[in-house]
C-alpha cells in the first residue's frame, strides 16, 4: 500500500491563504476610526483627558510591561528546557530532577515579589485619584436614578440657586465642565447601586443609596465625551448613558446662563426621591412611572423639557 504524501505545489496556497488573512486583518485596522487607533496603541485605554488619568494610564501600561516580561521570561525557560533536556538517543532518559531548591525558593519569592510591587504602586495611584481637596472649583450633585441621570450645578446660578440637567431614558443628558478647573462629583441615587464613570477620564466610581460618594477631577483637554453607568442596575441599565463636554469657562457660563433662561434651576439640588424626574421602562410610551418618581414631562416642577 503506498503513502499518501501531499504534494509540495499545497504549499503556495497555503501561503496565499495567510496573506489574505493578513490583507484583511490590516484593512479591519484600518477601518477604526482615529480613537480606536489611538486605544489600540494605548493597549485598550482611552488617552486621558484630566489630570488625574496618567496615574491610572501609566499604572496600565507598566502592568503590561511587567506581564509582558514575565511571560517572555517563562516562555523562555519552558523552551529552553525542552531543547536542553530533550532525549537524544531512542534509549535515553532524560535527567528526572526530583528537588532543586534555589529553583524552588525562586518560584515562591519571586510571585510574592511581583504582588508586593503591584499592590505599592496600585494603592499610591488610588491614592493619587480619590484625593478629595477642600474648596472645588465646581461641584456637581450627580444623581443615578433607574434610568438616567440627573445633574446639579449646585449653587452655581445667581443668588446661590443650583442649574440642573435631567435626562430620560429616550434623551441622553449632557454634562458641561469647565476645562482646567477641579470638579468634585457628589454620587446620589434614590433606588438602587449604579456606578458613574467617563472611559476618556479612566475614573468610575459607585453610586449607593444612603450613601455619598465623592472624587475629583481637573479636565485638561476640549471636547465631548461618552459616560455611561458601568453596574446592572435594571431592565433599562443599557440606556443609562450621558454626554461629558469639556468647554471654555465663557462657554461654561453661557450653558448655566441657557439652563436659568429654560428655568432649570432650584433653590437646592435634586437628589432624589420625588426631586428624580425619570421616566420608567423603555420610554415605549408605557404610563407606569415608578412609585414616587413624577414622569418626565411633568414641568410645572422642573422636569426636563
Amino acid at each position: 500500500m503506498g503513502l499518501n504524501i501531499p504534494s509540495r505545489a499545497a504549499a503556495p496556497g497555503k501561503r496565499v491563504a495567510t496573506a489574505v488573512l493578513l490583507g484583511i486583518a490590516l484593512l479591519m485596522l484600518g477601518a477604526c476610526s482615529a480613537e480606536e487607533q489611538q486605544e489600540w496603541k494605548n493597549l485598550a485605554m482611552p488617552s486621558p483627558v484630566t489630570e488625574q488619568g496618567p496615574h491610572i494610564f501609566d499604572l496600565w501600561r507598566w502592568a503590561w510591561v511587567a506581564a509582558l516580561a514575565t511571560g517572555v521570561i517563562v516562555w523562555g525557560l519552558i523552551f529552553y528546557v525542552i531543547w536542553r533536556f530533550r532525549r537524544r538517543h531512542q534509549d535515553d532518559v532524560p535527567v528526572q530532577t526530583r528537588y532543586n531548591l534555589p529553583l524552588e525558593i525562586f518560584y515562591t519569592i519571586a510571585p510574592i515579589m511581583m504582588v508586593v510591587v503591584f499592590f505599592y504602586w496600585t494603592v499610591n495611584v488610588q491614592n493619587e485619584v480619590t484625593e478629595v481637596k477642600s474648596d472645588p472649583d465646581v461641584v456637581i450633585d450627580v444623581v443615578g436614578q433607574q434610568w438616567s441621570w440627573t445633574f446639579n450645578y449646585t449653587e452655581e446660578g445667581e443668588d446661590g440657586r443650583t442649574p440642573y440637567t435631567v435626562g430620560t431614558v429616550g434623551e441622553r443628558p449632557l454634562l458641561v465642565l469647565p476645562v482646567d478647573q477641579t470638579v468634585q462629583f457628589n454620587l446620589h441615587s434614590p433606588d438602587v447601586n449604579h456606578s458613574f464613570g467617563v472611559p476618556a477620564f479612566l475614573m468610575k466610581l459607585d453610586v449607593i443609596p444612603g450613601r455619598v460618594n465623592k472624587f475629583q477631577v481637573t479636565p485638561s483637554e476640549l471636547g465631548t465625551y461618552a459616560g455611561k453607568c458601568f453596574e446592572y442596575c435594571g431592565v433599562s441599565h443599557s440606556r443609562m448613558l450621558f454626554n461629558v463636554k469639556i468647554v471654555s469657562e465663557t462657554d461654561y457660563q453661557a450653558h448655566l446662563a441657557e439652563l436659568a433662561a429654560r428655568d432649570d434651576v432650584a433653590d437646592e439640588p435634586l437628589l432624589g426621591g420625588s426631586d428624580a424626574y425619570t421616566q420608567a421602562g423603555l420610554d415605549s410610551g408605557q404610563d407606569d412611572v415608578e412609585e414616587g418618581f413624577p414622569a418626565e414631562d411633568d414641568d410645572e416642577e422642573g422636569g426636563q423639557e
